[in-house]
């Protein structure tokens, strides 16, 4: 499972002309799900991001989580983080979980996220969304479980 975590002062997800997902300051995180992926590994991720020291204090310094700004978070699906591009130019996908697997774990850790008191919100599985990334910084974290 992998998930690019971007600090935002601004992100939206829309679908056909339709704002799905809409948040102030916070997270956008693009999720990844690999064929072997768990809940477990979809509730570490979960903690780990809600935790995630990258706010700014009063003294400038990334000190203060999403929990303690009282942020919010977008979680979007999305397979290609799992594109193996080690041979040729077109990406391989063979890693990403199938859609009876993914979903459900999208789902679950979207849940989890919440469960910490972070108003979550998400993009729609399968469909093609148009996401706007207002980055704040730029901070892009990686975390891989």
């Amino acid at each position: 499972m992998k998930a690019v975590v971007q600090r935002v002062t601004s992100g939206k997800v829309t679908i056909e002309g339709d704002v799905k997902a809409s948040i102030a300051d916070g997270f956008v995180i693009l999720l990844g799900v690999e064929q072997e992926d768990t809940e477990e590994k979809a509730n570490y991720l979960a903690r780990k991001i809600a935790n995630l020291r990258v706010f700014d204090d009063g003294k400038g310094k990334m000190n203060l989580s999403l929990i303690d700004i009282g942020g919010s978070a977008i979680v979007v699906s999305q397979f290609t983080l799992m594109a193996d591009t080690r041979k040729g130019n077109r990406p391989s996908f063979i890693k990403a979980a199938p859609p009876e697997i993914a979903s459900p774990l999208v789902d679950h850790f979207a849940s989890q996220l919440s469960a910490y008191g972070i108003e979550t919100q998400s993009g729609e599985f399968g469909a093609h969304m148009v996401v706007d990334i207002q980055n704040d910084g730029p901070v892009t974290i990686l975390i891989e479980h």
